[in-house]
């Protein structure tokens, strides 16, 4: 289970399959997600037919899709070339469209620089700060 990060209407979501590789997915690689939950925006979510009209169009994506991602943090720890070390509190992604461009529009959250290596200039430019 991985947090999303981005405004796309995902919570949470579950990794299926990393891509073009047979081992655990590090900061940076393509990941195949499903929606395990969803965000709720604002007051009007829990509201009657008029707030859940508002509430599908903010959200991009729905509980159960499948979609494409890149993991922005992890717990497990990373050992840089300079030696030095990082790890993060939690694990997350952003979710991407297939041709590699994020789907949501803003970032919640410090993601590795590891991204700048392997390509991923775009959710580096959306993010606030990257560690």
């Amino acid at each position: 289970m991985l947090n999303c990060i981005d405004n796309s209407g995902a919570a949470v979501v579950e990794c299926t399959k990393v891509l073009r590789m047979k081992r655990h997915a590090k900061i940076g690689d393509r990941i195949i997600v499903v929606v395990q939950k969803q965000r709720s925006f604002g007051p009007e979510s829990g509201g009657g037919g008029g707030g859940s009209v508002s509430t599908s169009a903010a959200n991009k994506v729905r509980r159960g899709d499948i979609r494409h991602a890149v993991v922005v943090r992890t717990v497990k720890k990373l050992q840089r070339p300079d030696g030095s070390v990082v790890k993060f509190d939690d694990n997350a992604c952003v979710l991407i469209n297939k041709g590699g461009d994020p789907i949501g529009t803003r970032l919640n959250g410090i993601v590795g620089s590891e991204l700048r290596d392997k390509k991923w200039s775009k959710i580096l430019s959306l993010a606030p700060m990257h560690l």
